[in-house]
């Protein structure tokens, strides 16, 4: 069980990563069947007596391995515990929930099969001849978060005794980003990298890997200094094992501050602190530095502007730019590689992927990378010399470099003969609407809105609250009574003063809310007590007040209360945005692909007008969320077959939408499977969708909540939402009992505010 939320070693956003990762199952990856298993026949194909047929032409062809398995999409990640993260030597049991979350990156950023591997052998033997033993069952092998030196010899080893990729995240990984970076740093100094004198602090597994590739591209051994705990690293010195030693130069220089003097790049692959205001003054004019140290930078870019104005500078943090992250690395190369089958990831794949990097950062950024940075226009230069996780042209871009340097090395089974189609293929693999969380997750960042938290006593909804304000997203208010509120924050493991409460009835704003919702509702048989109470007591509307004068920005509740009741309590405040009408949204990610739904929550049974303004309402919500709209109304018809009386009111949305000469693809009346399949142009060639529908309009709420709850429960999708747009004032209502994380998502959501018009 999770630990009580006194236990001192466990932070609040500890016990928040323990319930995710326990619920609602334990852990973070499963497996999928990719061929259909209802049958007889399915089985008898799948298995006995049908495998026997790829069984015997693999013994015959045994490269055709990767023609009748999966062995070509999957890659081991593999690992013994002795480095995790930062935490140390802590086993290989401790070390599996960062290699599932390796193997979900693999996933998420470059459509890989992960699996992890846990060995319990310390011993470098014992783990590279148990490697061996089950390695070449996979396309490649990820090592990962195994210490220093052991790491060399057993990654030189695997390479050797294996007949595909072995490649150790921990060096190479940071090397090829860090490489990318410098490539774009020396470029917009004026330097080569054959001028370059570089000073690198930490001659751990990443840092030696660092020194080594940019050797390889350029870099003089006699322009280099290796400085590690015990000083630098100099010829003649004793207790070096054999790679460190590899790296020693004859000098008189003995510590960090005596090899910077006059140095063009300094690396940092060491600990908090390492770099000094003294050390960067002696920094050669125009500087490179690269403080790289997890969690904390060896110094900080705030700490260097006190000293000087003429530094480039990357660090591993997300909220400083020039970020260099793994995420950048890893999935692409290792999606190249195996696109080619290599034997092997070498050298000259390695500077490919860097070479890469370095040039997609001085293209023309994407709108949705600059969605991403709160509309920030990022521009190649000094604060932005690698690209970021957010690019979606990487997993397009990035491999065919690494496929095409297999090829010219001879290191590939299968050449890649024509690279554009190859490009295209991995575009259709890319999926940037996977990522609308975390898209919304980085905008909102940066606008840092005020939002209210209905529902403010709620052990939940402090928790959630706490999550949206300790992430960065924005500023959280509890709308409560204060003892309440404190009591139950500490019950959850929270200082008193952990968030911002506001209690309704003592607000400073009472009498001005109370003034305003009388005069909106005189008219409609409410007296001023009534009003007034409602004030005092119902913290929906109060929460509705605080965004309708101006006092907050956003608003997440329905934990306790039906949507339907929270619905008629905000809309007693709060209208209909200009020209719209409230419609509840739902995004399902499956297999892939998402799509949205609409009205889910809000309206039971629209009318033919009611239907198009969901369709532009939904239509617009996608487009926020940076989804082209092809838009369907569902049926249990397509055009008019069979006929009924249901689908009238579809066949007039559209006629209505025709009329109102809309920027978006829709079409309808469809059954489902027409509307979703690709092929429903042979049947259907009028159809006006080019592709198959992302945007589903169903013709009531039912049918939607029964479509949406099967595709969550049956079919496995990740649903976000309901999300509540077309109000005046972004409110999101969460459902009757919401976990945690789905009230951050959606406070989230409103913060971003789907609202938004596009211009």
């Amino acid at each position: 069980m999770p630990p009580d939320s006194t236990d001192p070693e466990f932070s609040q956003l500890d016990q928040e990563a323990l319930r995710f990762h326990m619920r609602p199952q334990p852990g973070k990856v499963g497996l999928a069947a990719t061929k259909p298993m209802a049958t007889q026949r399915d089985l008898s194909l799948a298995y006995s007596p049908g495998v026997a047929a790829p069984v015997r032409a693999i013994a015959a062809d045994p490269d055709s391995v990767y023609d009748y398995t999966s062995k070509g999409n999957m890659v081991a990640v593999v690992s013994n515990g002795t480095a995790i993260l930062g935490l140390g030597n802590l086993g290989a049991a401790a070390s599996k929930p960062v290699m599932e979350g390796k193997a979900v990156l693999f996933k998420r950023f470059a459509d890989l099969d992960a699996f992890d591997v846990e060995v319990e052998y310390t011993d470098p033997e014992r783990f590279i001849e148990c490697v061996q033993g089950f390695g070449n069952s996979f396309g490649g092998i990820n090592l990962e978060d195994i210490k220093a030196p052991e790491c060399f010899e057993i990654e030189k080893r695997l390479r050797e005794l294996l007949d595909i990729p072995v490649f150790h995240d921990d060096q190479h990984g940071t090397a090829i980003i860090a490489a990318a970076g410098l490539i774009n740093a020396c470029h917009l100094t004026g330097r080569k990298f054959e001028d370059l004198k570089v000073v690198l602090c930490g001659a751990g597994a990443a840092g030696l890997s660092v020194i080594e590739l940019i050797k390889s591209m350029g870099v003089k051994d006699e322009n280099t200094t290796v400085v590690d705990i015990h000083g630098v690293v100099f010829k003649g010195r004793e207790g070096d094992h054999q790679r460190l030693a590899g790296h020693a130069i004859e000098t008189e220089k003995r510590t960090l501050l005596d090899a910077v003097e006059g140095a063009d790049c300094l690396l940092g692959l060491s600990a908090a602190g390492a770099f000094t205001p003294e050390i960067v003054a002696k920094l050669a004019p125009n500087p490179i530095i690269f403080a790289m140290a997890n969690p904390t930078p060896e110094i900080t870019p705030e700490e260097v502007a006190k000293v000087r104005d003429d530094v480039i500078m990357a660090t591993g943090r997300s909220d400083y730019p020039n970020q260099v992250n793994n995420v950048l690395g890893f999935p692409y190369i290792f999606r190249g590689a195996l696109d080619v089958r290599a034997r092997t990831i070498n050298e000259e794949m390695k500077i490919a992927a860097a070479r890469a990097l370095a040039a997609l950062a001085r293209e023309d950024v994407p709108d949705e990378v600059a969605e991403a940075y709160g509309g920030d226009r990022l521009q190649y230069g000094r604060d932005y010399i690698i690209p970021t996780p957010f690019d979606p042209r990487l997993i397009h871009y990035i491999p065919p470099y690494v496929a095409e340097a297999a090829v010219k090395t001879g290191v590939a089974r299968k050449p890649i003969e024509d690279f554009e189609a190859y490009r295209r293929e991995l575009e259709r693999r890319s999926n940037p609407s996977a990522s609308i969380q975390q898209r919304v997750t980085a905008s909102i960042r940066k606008t840092q809105k005020r939002i209210v938290f209905a529902e403010g006593e709620e052990p939940s909804v402090i928790r959630a609250a706490f999550a949206f304000q300790n992430q960065g997203l924005g500023q959280a208010v509890l709308i409560a009574r204060e003892d309440v509120a404190r009591a139950n924050m500490r019950a959850v493991g929270l200082p008193d003063d952990a968030l911002e409460i506001c209690n309704a009835r003592l607000s400073e704003h009472n009498a001005e809310y109370a003034d305003f919702l009388y005069e909106k509702l005189q008219r409609r048989g409410f007296l001023r007590r009534d009003v007034q109470r409602r004030v005092n007591n119902d913290r929906n509307i109060f929460s509705a007040c605080m965004l309708k004068m101006g006092h907050a920005d956003g608003m997440v509740t329905g934990v306790t209360r039906h949507s339907n009741v929270v619905m008629k309590d905000v809309t007693l405040v709060l209208e209909a945005a200009e020209g719209s009408r409230a419609v509840g949204i739902a995004a399902a990610i499956a297999q892939d692909r998402t799509y949205l739904f609409g009205d889910v929550s809000v309206s039971e049974f629209p009318d033919g007008e009611g239907l198009a303004e969901i369709a532009i309402a939904t239509a617009q919500a996608a487009k926020r969320l940076r989804i082209t709209p092809h838009l369907a109304f569902l049926s249990y018809s397509s055009f008019g077959n069979p006929p009924g009386e249901r689908t009238e009111k579809i066949q007039e949305a559209v006629r209505i939408l025709d009329r109102r000469g809309v920027d978006f693809e829709y079409e309808g009346e469809m059954a489902a499977d027409v509307a979703l399949s690709p092929e429903q142009h042979e049947l259907y060639p009028f159809s006006r969708l080019t592709k198959p529908a992302n945007v589903l309009v169903m013709p009531a709420i039912h049918s939607a909540s029964i479509a949406l709850r099967l595709l969550k429960s049956a079919g496995g999708a990740t649903v976000i939402g309901p999300m509540l747009v077309g109000l005046e004032k972004p409110v999101q209502i969460a459902r009757l009992g919401a976990s945690v994380t789905d009230i951050v998502n959606l406070a989230g959501i409103a913060a971003y505010d789907l609202n938004t018009v596009e211009t």
